[in-house]
């Protein structure tokens, strides 16, 4: 199927009137920055739809990421409840800015990072306040930009072994294709470690089903429930213990030879506190795991949705080709090349627009906090989703379509508060320029050896989990010779 044009349907993942809701939440979103002005305060409504005792579980079940979208409609903020869990959702790009930026001293992480708290309770995309500026503080150098070009040769050299083993005619499970390739550049450039692909696998598994367990719990919050000895509960116990164990071994063969190495296991190793005591080993374990976990999800749902959207898009997946083939002129991709890749950049950068992994993430007021005109107790969750913002027609037109182009300099930008895939704030992601160096790193690896087609009859459609991963995603190795771009398409 091709991406659906203007006027046409909505995509899968996206419900009808949605677009239309958007816009008008957009409206009532500069309503909210009017209402602050003039020093009045903004009435927060419940969505339409709240069941006695469920709320809005049942549609929330049914769709997440066209629930989440809907919500638009009722403004810049709105209530919604999941069970007994009262949350607000702020849908302005003005108020999330703000939360992230300005005010962002008032908020805690909230509810599904408490849940995330599986890989470890100080692990860094955890951690609040001081411990979460010291370990950043601590591993920030490992993600400096000047540090980035050492990288991608490490990038490079994990991600064709993978690409050159695939065959002529192989349908490739394209999602975890991308996942272990993405894991495995984080092993190699931050850990120092190659796992073998079976060992890959089972680590792999591993996060899946914490971070499963991690979205179940803060969606329906019921602590009883995490603390039973259930078969649930007890495959996400041994989900843990497999990746300590991993990470364990690596943690090990830094200490027994601790010369030979120099990446972000390394300097936990060589940290010491105030009293001049090496951090814990549940410390270090817990910050290895946590960014393991952090930076291979999120990267890899990325490439998977790329080559999905040209493989439904023939002349931009044509475009790509040429532009790595005449950049690279058939050799292997280095640093020097990547500013060089601006088509492959603004791919990466639709489909962060797109897809954008985090559907929803949460924060809670430490305290009682205004927002633009809306007044947030102490205590309150408070939800934003990415992939809603993202796809507000208010500011992109036709969302629901894949168009690399509005990337392109000679197209107006987006207001830099309505683009934010790794965040903003003090919180925002570190990893943000390795990971877009890494996917550009990826896709030009990819497309200059393959064209992936779509599988014939297959419904691929985007579900929010911890990601917005595809539902099922196939896709066939068809091999192309660098040069031969247009001829192959």
């Amino acid at each position: 199927a091709q991406a659906p044009a203007p006027g046409r349907a909505p995509a899968a993942g996206s419900p009808a009137g949605a677009p239309a809701a958007a816009a008008r939440g957009g409206a009532a979103a500069g309503g909210a920055s009017r209402g602050a002005r003039d020093g009045g305060t903004e009435r927060v409504r419940t969505a339409p739809g709240r069941l006695p005792l469920l709320g809005h579980v049942v549609p929330l079940l049914r769709d997440r990421l066209a629930f989440i979208r809907q919500l638009r409609a009722y403004g810049p903020a709105v209530r919604v409840t999941f069970g007994p869990k009262k949350m607000t959702v702020i849908n302005s790009p003005e108020l999330i800015h703000e939360m992230l930026t300005v005010k962002s001293g008032q908020f805690s992480k909230g509810l599904l990072f408490e849940k995330l708290k599986l890989f470890g309770n100080d692990a860094l995309p955890v951690a609040e306040g001081r411990p979460h500026l010291v370990r950043r503080r601590l591993v920030q150098p490992k993600f400096h930009r000047e540090k980035i070009a050492g990288y991608v040769d490490t990038m490079r050299e994990t991600v064709e072994p993978s690409v050159s083993a695939w065959r002529e005619g192989q349908t490739l499970d394209l999602k975890t294709e991308m996942q272990l390739m993405t894991q495995g550049v984080v092993m190699a450039a931050l850990f120092s470690s190659r796992p073998e692909r079976l060992p890959a696998l089972e680590i792999l598994e591993s996060v899946d089903a914490v971070f499963m367990a991690a979205l179940r719990r803060a969606l329906l919050p019921v602590r009883l429930l995490e603390r039973l000895p259930t078969r649930r509960n007890r495959q996400v116990e041994e989900s843990s213990r497999v990746m300590r164990r991993a990470v364990a071994e690596i943690v090990e063969e830094h200490r027994a030879d601790p010369d030979a190495y120099d990446d972000v296991v390394s300097l936990l190793l060589g940290e010491r506190d105030e009293d001049g005591a090496p951090l814990a080993e549940d410390d270090i374990l817990s910050e290895v795991t946590g960014v393991l976990a952090a930076g291979s999800e999120t990267t890899a749902v990325v490439m998977a949705w790329l080559f999905h959207e040209l493989g439904r898009n023939p002349a931009l997946e044509r475009r790509l080709h040429e532009e790595v083939d005449s950049v690279l002129g058939g050799r292997s991709i280095t640093f020097d090349d990547i500013p060089r890749l601006t088509f492959t950049r603004m791919c990466v950068n639709e489909t962060l627009r797109m897809y954008s992994p985090g559907w929803l993430v949460t924060r809670q007021a430490t305290s009682d906090v205004r927002l633009g005109g809306i007044d947030l107790p102490a205590g309150t969750d408070v939800i934003w989703s990415p992939y809603a913002l993202h796809r507000d027609p208010a500011v992109y037109p036709d969302p629901d379509r894949f168009d690399p182009g509005r990337w392109g300099a000679d197209r107006p930008q987006p207001p830099k508060n309505a683009f934010i895939p790794f965040g903003a704030g003090k919180r925002m992601c570190m990893g943000d320029a390795f990971a877009l160096t890494e996917a550009t790193v990826i896709a030009a690896v990819v497309a200059s050896r393959w064209r992936l087609r779509p599988v014939a009859g297959e419904d691929v459609r985007p579900v929010g989990e911890i990601t917005v991963h595809p539902s099922s995603l196939h896709m066939v190795a068809r091999a192309r010779v660098p040069g031969a771009g247009r001829r192959a398409a």
